[in-house]
């Protein structure tokens, strides 16, 4: 086995290891899309996004409307930078802090964790802002 064969082995076993693959929304939203076994619709996710859902918070009491400038946490008032990832190349690239995040929004508007089908809709929405 070649050299070069090996690093790129040992590159390939480490990126495993340490799932650092890089996610981007497009993605995101087509992992969501499989989960779901449905199609995603940016003007549902829209409309889950500024919706209540019965709690005193929607998703846009934090993340602003559109969600493509610096939002404000509704009890904190830290600032919370544009969630659009057309406003914002970082959002939606770290799998591990999409996964916390929408769990623990989730749960702050909803009470309880959003399906994939929810999570589909809203990132073809927040793709759908350029």
């Amino acid at each position: 086995m070649t050299n070069m064969k090996k690093l790129y082995l040992a590159l390939i076993s480490i990126c495993l290891a340490t799932n650092v693959w890089a996610m981007d929304p497009i993605s995101l939203e087509k992992q969501y899309v499989e989960a779901s076994k449905q199609p995603s619709l940016a003007a549902r996710g829209e409309k889950f996004f500024t919706s209540k859902h019965g709690k005193e918070w929607s998703c846009a009491t934090c993340h602003g409307m559109p969600p493509t400038k610096d939002g404000k946490h509704a009890s904190t008032d830290k600032v919370i930078s544009p969630l659009a990832p057309a406003y914002n190349n970082k959002r939606f690239t770290d799998e591990a802090k999409v996964n916390k995040w929408f769990k623990r929004n989730c749960n702050d508007v909803l009470n309880r964790e959003c399906s994939a089908l929810e999570k589909a809709d809203v990132m073809a929405y927040l793709n759908s802002l350029k």
